[in-house]
């Protein structure tokens, strides 16, 4: 047997190439290696991650802190590099546990080198090597078929199609197929990049970040506060160094902390904080984040699209019910058992039924065997012994063709088969095996029906996406019979009936139709599972999709969330933003809980940081208006930042929280943040100038750097502390003991501030000696706080009429 290449280099398909064969391909580089990459490089992860509007605006107001400042004063830059840190090694550990999956996962290749069969990495196969099959071994290139002794090869990774198929001399087999019966050898055709799953996977290959409200509303605050960041950070230095006269040193410092309040530097850091200790909770339930807004976005989805096979089932089949015809169930199942136990490589089909059928007592030797062929849909088994003769076993409508339709077993046959189950008739003849032909005079002995075993978390979990609104829509390339039986067996509404995909409408709309109003679809190519993907988009749905097989690449791609199981294809398990390691969908509930949680909370973390923005803004807008010193320095923005809104912040943004997902972050955000910082920043403003003691033609100046100055600005401090804590109490709201608790520890910690010695040199804070000069605070606090209350219930009404 001689199989001759594109070089007319000959190669003995029983002795494989030689050495010197291999490593000229080696040098040709016909090597099964696949230079494309389905995940980003660390390389790009790191680029994301330092490349920001965020971290530009940062690093550039730091720089110039240091430049003209005090290094006390550029504490802001940390954030920066704190976040950066969290992005990077987030997404650098997800990367290393994927690709401790793919060396673990990875199969060997058994190889003819030099007439020796060799075990080698997959990587090293060559075109034209001559491959060995074996039940369970997966072929890890394309190839043509040289030899094949009743090979069954399993393609459903590949096409969906979840029956074996039979292969013979002359056949193709593709790359990412396993085999399940029979053995063979075949000689590598395609190999690399120009196998079949690589042309697919390659189709996946550009890492898609997932949507998300959150990041798109901060991205869309950062660029509308970069906007307004550039005149107001003219009128406020020209204010500074013209109007107040004060140094250029002193005029960019205070430009600086005017323009660094404007900056939500710590929304984007616990944002990401929030996201990651996420990503650690559901780490711990063997669940892979790969990138952080996945936990928000899965939280969104409406739609859920499930491939049956390995994701509602486990891949294997067991055995539902055994019905005699005319004998005894148990001669039934003594025939069945040993029929089952007949093949020294048995297919999935005998494997389930020795598994619920124990093996007979009496004495069955086999004296001849006809494997099953997915052409014949028959197996069949010579006996002599306890019961001599012929059993066959297979499709009814195959075995009793010639009976005709009406005939009693074909009317129960059809009626089981109807319910979706697989329906295989055993049949006897006395006579013995003439080849592959059946034998002559059989007759039924009993129906067995089978059944895909379901996962047994899959009904719990779609009953919770029931119970939360999810739709829930299951595609596979299976029978539609049989994937509609699955459905109804898990729970799925709607699954009364599969729609035969081969009969699904090309355009778009139509196709949106038919999805709208119907659950179940079977026999669907990995192109239509992508159509129905973006089809379900084009009607307003957040979709994600399941799946394990490198036939779900393009759509778990496409989808809003990619969910892969930890045991499929590579491919899958790169493109996807979930990865189920353990294949367990009870996770999905938990990382649904988890994107809620996260949703609400970053909501309200936001709210704190957009009334600073807004408050900053205004400070430095009245500022340059009225002529006077900008009230901060960065330090003093540094300390009130830490106490209303970062270590509030953090805890807030990681409390349990049971809120559905919303749209409208931003408005939402605005609509509380915007007036709160209104009235904070005019309580402040009014406090400083109240306090200012060296007025000259209506304004303040500090150009001798006075004792009098530094009062008004720790005043002013005193007053942005006390607005801004009462505004973390309205966010927090409703109160619990732990959050009472928080609040307390805050103010404790402000009133500290003023009275540690170093605290107040490092800040720069100076109280003045006389209870009057305090009048200011003790007024305008208050009557702010009241305002606020106000103003939130106000707002807190509006917000709640306009979704209901």
């Amino acid at each position: 047997m001689t199989a001759t290449t594109a070089a007319d280099d000959p190669v003995d398909g029983r002795l494989g190439l030689t050495a010197a064969q291999v490593a000229e391909r080696v040098a040709a580089g016909r090597v099964n290696v696949d230079e494309s990459s389905v995940g980003r490089s660390t390389g790009e992860i790191i680029r994301a991650n330092v490349f920001t509007y965020f971290n530009g605006l940062i690093a550039s107001l730091t720089v110039l802190v240091l430049i003209f400042g005090s290094p006390a004063d550029a504490l802001f830059g940390i954030i920066a590099v704190v976040n950066v840190v969290i992005g990077v090694v987030q997404e650098l550990r997800a990367k290393k546990t994927l690709d401790s999956l793919a060396v673990l996962n990875a199969p060997k290749a058994r190889v003819l080198r030099d007439g020796s069969v060799v075990e080698i990495e997959v990587t090293g196969v060559v075109e034209d090597d001559v491959l060995l099959l074996a039940p369970g071994d997966q072929v890890v290139v394309d190839g043509e078929v040289l030899e094949a002794d009743h090979l069954g090869v399993d393609e459903s990774l590949l096409t969906g199609e979840a029956d074996p198929m039979s292969k013979h001399a002359g056949d193709e087999v593709l790359s990412g197929s396993f085999v399940t019966a029979g053995s063979g050898r075949f000689r590598a055709t395609r190999v690399g990049g120009d196998a079949y799953a690589a042309k697919l996977a390659a189709e996946a290959k550009r890492f898609t970040l997932v949507r998300s409200e959150l990041r798109d509303g901060i991205t869309t605050i950062l660029r509308f506060i970069t906007i307004v960041l550039i005149p107001v950070g003219l009128a406020s230095f020209a204010s500074q160094l013209w109007r107040v006269d004060l140094p250029f040193a002193d005029a960019v410092v205070r430009t600086v902390a005017s323009l660094v309040g404007m900056i939500p530097e710590g929304l984007v850091l616990l944002t990401s904080v929030a996201l990651a200790v996420s990503v650690v909770r559901l780490g711990r339930r063997k669940t892979l984040v790969q990138e952080l807004a996945a936990v928000e976005g899965l939280a969104r989805v409406d739609t859920v699209c499930l491939d049956k096979t390995g994701t509602l089932t486990e891949g294997g089949i067991q055995l539902e019910t055994v019905e005699a015809l005319g004998g005894t169930e148990a001669s039934l199942r003594d025939a069945l058992g040993a029929f089952a136990r007949a093949d020294e490589n048995p297919n999935p089909t005998q494997l389930a039924v020795s598994e619920a059928i124990d093996a007979p007592t009496g004495a069955w030797r086999v004296t001849g065997t006809v494997p099953f062929s997915s052409a014949r849909k028959w197996s069949a088994v010579a006996f002599t012994g306890e019961a001599p003769g012929t059993y066959v076993f297979g499709a009814p409508e195959v075995i009793l063709a010639e009976v005709g339709a009406d005939d009693p077993v074909r009317r129960r046959a059809d009626e089981l088969a109807a319910t979706g189950r697989r329906v295989l008739l055993l049949a006897f003849s006395p006579d013995e095996l003439a080849g592959e032909e059946l034998p002559d005079a059989i007759s039924p002995m009993g129906l067995v029906t089978l059944s895909e075993r379901i996962r047994a978390d899959a009904p719990e979990t779609l009953a919770y996406f029931r119970e939360q609104g999810v739709d829930i829509k299951v595609i596979s390339g299976d029978n539609p019979l049989t994937v509609a039986a699955v459905a109804r067996t898990v729970g799925v509404p709607d699954a009364e009936h599969g729609v035969d995909a081969r009969t699904l409408p090309d355009d778009p709309e139509a196709l949106a139709d038919v999805l709208e109003t119907n659950a179940v679809f079977g026999r669907v190519q990995p192109q239509q599972k992508q159509a129905m993907v973006h089809a379900l988009q084009a009607r307003g749905h957040t979709v994600a999709m399941t799946g394990d097989g490198v036939n779900d690449v393009l759509a778990l791609k496409d989808a809003d969330i990619g969910v892969a199981m930890g045991s499929g294809s590579a491919a899958s398990r790169a493109v996807a933003q979930l990865v189920l390691l353990d294949g367990r969908y009870t996770s999905l509930p938990l990382a649904v809980a988890e994107g809620r949680r996260v949703i609400a909370n970053i909501e309200r973390v936001a709210t704190l940081f957009v009334t600073k923005n807004a408050y900053a803004a205004l400070l430095a807008l009245a500022a340059a208006m009225a002529g006077v010193v900008f009230p901060f320095l960065p330090r003093h923005l540094t300390l009130v930042n830490f106490l209303t809104i970062g270590v509030p912040g953090f805890f807030l943004s990681l409390a349990p929280s049971t809120e559905r997902a919303r749209t409208g972050f931003v408005s939402r955000v605005l609509w509380r943040s915007v007036p709160a910082g209104v009235v904070s920043g005019a309580a402040v403003f009014l406090v400083f100038l109240l306090s200012g003691t060296s007025l000259s033609d209506g304004a303040l100046t500090t150009a001798d750097a006075s004792s009098a100055d530094t009062e008004a600005s720790s005043l002013a401090v005193m007053a942005l502390l006390g607005v801004g804590l009462f505004v973390t109490y309205l966010v927090a709201r409703p109160m619990s003991p732990p959050r009472w608790a928080l609040m307390i520890v805050l103010v404790a910690a402000a009133v500290l501030a003023f009275v540690i010695p170093w605290s107040k040199d490092f800040f720069m804070l100076q109280l003045p000696d006389e209870l009057s000069d305090f009048a200011g605070v003790a007024i305008v606090v208050p009557i702010a706080w009241v305002i606020l209350e106000v103003v939130w219930r106000w707002v807190d009404r509006r917000l709640a009429g306009h979704e209901a």
